[in-house]
């Protein structure tokens, strides 16, 4: 063993000057797929660099590499549950299982490729103890979260894409816990950009003058008004992507049969159906949400005043105003998105150097970004169609091919895009709070339960 923390250390002492600094360990945390390398990087040398030079010497690494087999030797001898002396994805199943998590068996696959060398699909106590070299989790907990940590970002405004759990999985029950901490970190997404979602509504109606729009309500209503509608977007948010959830697992078991991977095309299918489906059962809260964003502060006495203004002057179908190029909407982008995140995923995961997290990270724009360019013209008409019922300036549109030919009269192609830069921009800190809180939520949750 000796002889391979020698090597080890040789390994990662890349220019050879018989240190290794907090950038040559970053790097090779890097290549594991270690989350968040460069504070761990630093933490390591720091907490073992006793003389103070900012960097380990061999002694000082192999302090840390011996407090590493101490602490993990027991802890890899309990995952081993048959006693063969390897983990497979089964025991990291169990492992989740045991923790209140839920993770599919494809995913469980990829943290046994995270860490096995040889190509075995499975994991030694040598290939074990290289990777918790690289990954300083303190306990099983954290090295769970940093493993879900490393999986794919998912970048979107709203979860559109589904998690995939096996019947035993759904079965447990552990999903539920996955359902409350996404959905907290939804809402404090959510609430945090709720400004930026409201701009982005603003530019799809009122294009140009959006931001005088703005102005003017922050000066009648104050900063306030900016979240005005954004309680009503946090109520449809979670329950939504919770029946999105449901209805694609449910399809998912129906179509699968015993294949244990979806194809590009029944990812698409499935993503289509259960987005639109999910989007058709709560779209009187979307239509809500557009009508609290654009009418000034204080127009309406929250959302049951709302609902009750629309319910008493209008009619009960202005709760689905604008639904038909919704319905189409959520289609593509449901649909687009899943079929090309699983395409660009799959296409990453062959170069060890796509594995860093600002990578994973982008190739995961790229797919949100495909799924919004595909569906966002007919968003702008569902959103104009909702504002008709309140805007004097707006002519009605019978259908939504009268309608994009309105916008492109007026505005142009440019016209079909207003307020996707809001989107895009939104979507950034969106997808860093959600893959954070989510899994710092969860883990909270399986510990109480």
């Amino acid at each position: 063993m000796m002889d391979q923390f020698r090597s080890l250390f040789l390994k990662l002492d890349v220019n050879n000057d018989g240190y290794v600094s907090v950038e040559e360990l970053h790097r090779e945390m890097e290549k594991a797929g270690i989350w968040s390398a460069a504070e761990k990087a630093q933490a390591v040398v720091d907490k073992y660099d006793k003389n103070i030079d900012g960097r380990l010497d061999y002694e000082e690494f192999l302090n840390y590499l011996q407090d590493r087999e101490r602490k993990w030797k027991i802890n890899f001898q309990l995952l081993d549950k048959n006693k063969c002396g390897v983990i497979d994805h089964e025991e990291i199943m169990c492992l989740f299982k045991e923790l209140g998590l839920v993770i599919s068996k494809q995913n469980a696959k990829k943290i046994i490729q995270m860490m096995d060398k040889d190509s075995s699909m499975t994991v030694d106590w040598g290939e074990f103890l290289y990777h918790i070299i690289l990954n300083p989790a303190e306990d099983i907990r954290e090295l769970v979260s940093s493993w879900k940590h490393s999986m794919v970002f998912d970048v979107g405004e709203s979860r559109t894409m589904p998690m995939e759990f096996t019947q035993e999985e759904t079965d447990s029950g552990a999903w539920k816990r996955y359902i409350v901490a996404g959905g907290l970190a939804d809402a404090v997404s959510r609430t945090l950009t709720a400004p930026i979602d409201r701009l982005k509504i603003q530019l799809q109606v009122y294009g140009s003058k959006a931001l005088s729009q703005s102005f003017k309500e922050i000066q009648a209503g104050g900063l306030r008004s900016m979240w005005q509608g954004n309680l009503v977007n946090v109520l449809k948010g979670t329950p939504q992507s919770t029946l999105q959830f449901f209805i694609y697992n449910q399809m998912k078991m129906h179509s699968q049969s015993h294949e244990d991977k979806l194809s590009i095309k029944q990812r698409f299918a499935l993503g289509c159906v259960s987005g639109a489906v999910a989007h058709a059962v709560f779209y009187p809260l979307e239509v809500l949400k557009v009508r609290l964003n654009l009418q000034t502060a204080g127009t309406y006495s929250g959302i049951l005043g709302c609902a009750g203004s629309i319910y008493q002057n209008e009619s009960t179908t202005s709760f689905y105003r604008g639904f038909k190029p919704s319905v189409l909407c959520m289609i593509p982008y449901a649909g687009v998105e899943c079929a090309v995140h699983q395409s660009i995923m799959s296409w990453a995961k062959t170069d060890p150097a796509n594995s860093k997290d600002s990578r994973l990270f982008f190739f995961s724009f790229l797919a949100f970004a495909s799924g919004q360019m595909a569906s966002y013209p007919l968003a702008v008409i569902r959103t104009q169609q909702q504002a008709k019922a309140f805007s004097s300036n707006m002519k009605a549109s019978s259908s939504a091919v009268q309608g994009l030919i309105a916008i492109y009269a007026k505005y142009g192609i440019r016209g079909f895009y207003n307020g996707i830069g809001a989107s895009f921009i939104r979507a950034v800190p969106c997808a860093l709070l959600n893959c954070t809180l989510s899994s710092r939520f969860e883990l909270l949750l399986s510990s109480n339960k």
